[in-house]
């Protein structure tokens, strides 16, 4: 909305979570692992059995990319909802005396915005899963490692670029006032 010849909006952004939830998911997935490869090189038989068939499961690139996607799924809504508080965002809007076109101020204004970055989320929620799993996809259809590095650095060099610019932005526009 234009108020004054100033455009408002709400940043409510498709990829609240940034790359936190990869990191978690990356976390998840190799603990367990690590903690099995201690665990294969037991002297009880039974135990380095069990520890190397469960290594296995994780070593089958489709079965790993499938976990690997739904976590990083999960922990986007779940980081989400953690850092995202759509009533303090109310509250505050209320305070300033802004309001959303259509919605009640208030609990209406909650609501709306914890439906709004519910719908956001599961875009940004596949989008982050596949860019996580696809160097993975890449390497189990064409057999080559050379894409271990893939999606998650690009993704971490983007969001740091693009930190980096909104600080300078920041920073030039203070210095004009």
């Amino acid at each position: 909305k234009s108020y004054g010849g100033v455009s408002t909006y709400l940043p409510l952004r498709v990829n609240q979570a940034g790359v936190i939830p990869i990191i978690f998911a990356l976390s998840l997935i190799l603990f367990p692992q690590m903690i099995l490869s201690f665990f294969q090189g037991s002297e009880t038989a039974s135990v380095a059995d069990m520890a190397g068939t469960i290594l296995t499961y994780f070593t089958n690139p489709w079965i790993y990319a499938g976990v690997y996607f739904v976590l990083v799924f999960f922990f986007t809504y779940f980081y989400t909802a953690v850092t995202f508080d759509p009533q303090s965002i109310s509250t505050n809007l209320q305070k300033s005396g802004a309001f959303i076109p259509g919605v009640r101020p208030g609990a209406a204004t909650a609501e709306y915005l914890g439906n709004i970055i519910t719908r956001i989320t599961l875009v940004g929620a596949l989008f982050l899963g596949l860019i996580a799993v696809l160097p993975l996809a890449m390497q189990g259809i064409t057999n080559n490692g050379a894409f271990a590095i893939g999606g998650t650095a690009l993704l971490i060099a983007v969001s740091v670029v693009l930190d980096i610019v909104r600080k300078v932005d920041a920073q030039i526009s203070i210095r004009e006032y």
